[in-house]
This record gives structure tokens, sequence and C-alpha cells, in this order.
């Protein structure tokens, strides 16, 4: 059993609903990491707004995939503040009961399974109980059918629904997956890097989606891929020596040489 900031208990199945009165759903405050004298994140602060579509850009070693370790607990930091919402101490919860609380991460491979169709690695990640025997015998309700064909909509795969998964696309199989993240109802999106190999066409479709999700989620995607960004044109978050260093539209960020050298890779004009 984990105890959220007002010392509440939080146990593994509780539907946890973050309190966003301030506009707020993730509060990262003075997070501080080190791994063996490197230091990972230095006073890192950073505000996710509720519904929200962030990126999140810089060098490698900036610090950005480190962070969302920490928000996923997959690493704990050293000192500092990690809040889903205002009351929620994520560094109280494990990887399991934060990804149950709303939180799902979408890595840079997708890991799908590739002998069951596409409807069926949806069906596989619906949120409920995952005993063997619910997964072997369990019948799918009218509204849980409705909830894979909205999602199949969402994510453009409604055609290829009873193809196997690894006839897919590289991209197709990246929309699978992020399907497969929505099914479990999160309330904040971690995108970290997806959008590699992908066509040109796949690359759009994938910002249309990802923007189509802001708004009834909170998005945050990590990318190097400036012409990416260009079709989202998010508010954009600058890492730099394993801190913020600026933020803003990406237009609008300044125009540093050591930025416009190593993250963005084109002049601002």
């Amino acid at each position: 059993m984990s105890i959220d900031k007002a010392g509440s208990p939080l146990t593994a199945s509780e539907n946890i609903v973050p309190d966003t009165r301030h506009g707020v759903i993730l509060y990262v405050e003075d997070v501080n990491l080190s791994f063996d004298g490197f230091k990972a994140l230095n006073n890192l602060n950073l505000y996710i707004n509720d519904g929200e579509l962030r990126c999140l850009i810089g060098a490698n070693g900036a610090g950005k995939t480190t962070l969302m370790d920490v928000i996923t607990g997959k690493i704990r930091p050293d000192t500092g503040k990690v809040n889903f919402g205002q009351k929620v101490d994520l560094l109280q919860l494990d990887e399991s009961e934060i990804a149950r609380a709303g939180i799902g991460r979408k890595f840079q491979k997708p890991t799908v399974f590739e002998e069951l169709s596409v409807f069926e690695n949806i069906e596989l990640s619906l949120t409920g109980d995952k005993g063997i025997w619910t997964t072997l015998f369990h019948k799918l309700s009218g509204e849980q059918k409705d909830r894979i064909g909205e999602i199949l909509y969402t994510i453009g795969l409604v055609a290829e629904c009873h193809y196997p998964a690894g006839r897919l696309s590289h991209g197709q199989k990246q929309w699978l997956e992020i399907g497969m993240l929505l099914a479990a109802k999160p309330r904040v999106l971690l995108v970290d890097e997806h959008v590699a190999g992908m066509t040109g066409q796949e690359t759009e479709r994938t910002a249309e989606l990802l923007t189509s999700l802001a708004g009834e989620h909170s998005v945050v995607v990590v990318d190097h891929d400036v012409a990416f960004l260009r079709h989202i044109v998010p508010k954009v978050a600058v890492f730099h020596q394993s801190a913020e260093y600026a933020e803003g539209a990406l237009t609008e960020v300044p125009t540093h040489p050591v930025l416009i050298r190593s993250y963005l890779g084109y002049e601002l004009t």
C-alpha cells in the first residue's frame, strides 16, 4: 500500500483521480538525480497542464528520457517532488500503480503482440481484471466493443482491425501501441521519440493523431525531429545540461547558438 501526499492510503486497484483545480496535472519540482557523479537531472522544474500537448527537445544526455523514467517510477530521484495533480505523490507509488493511476508511456520501439490481431492487441489492453481465467473466458460487452471501435477509428486502423499486428508497417505499429495505451484510459501520455523510421506520410498522420488526443489527455512528446514538431506546433520545453533551459512556442525559443546547433538543427527566422 502506498500513501499520497495528503496522507491517504492508495491501494493498487484504486481509481486515482488527480486534483487539477489549478489546471496542472504534472508537477516536477526541484528534482535532482545523479549517477556515479553525473548529474542526470539538475534542479529540474516542469509543469504540464491538464489536456496540454507539450514537446521536450534537447541533445542526448540532456535528461528528457530520464525525466520520463522518474515520472513513471522506473527511477527514483535523489531529491525533489513529482506529483500527479496536487495531491498524489508519484514518488510513493511503484511503476504498476502509476500506470493504473492514469500515466501511460510509449517507448521508441513499438511492443505489440505480432501474432495477435490489431483488435486483440487492444482488447488485451482494456482496463479491468487481467487475471488468467478472466483473460481466457471473458466475453466482451457491447460497451467494450464500442470502446475498441472508437480506438481503432482514432488511430486509423479500422480496415486493419483483423490483420495480425505483424503485418502492419512500422508507423501503423506505433499507432497500434498508442491505441493500446488509450485502452487503459490514461490521463497523461508520455511518448518517447516514436517517429524515427516513419515515412513522411506516417509522420504527418502521427502529428495529427497526437494533436487530436490533446484536451482529453495531456500528451508529452520527446523528439528530435523538428519537422515533426512543426506539424504539432505545441509549447516546447528545451532541455540543456539536465535542466529545463527555455520554453515557449517553437519559433519563440531563444536563438542561443547552442540551442540552434545542438537541438533545433536549423536557423530560426
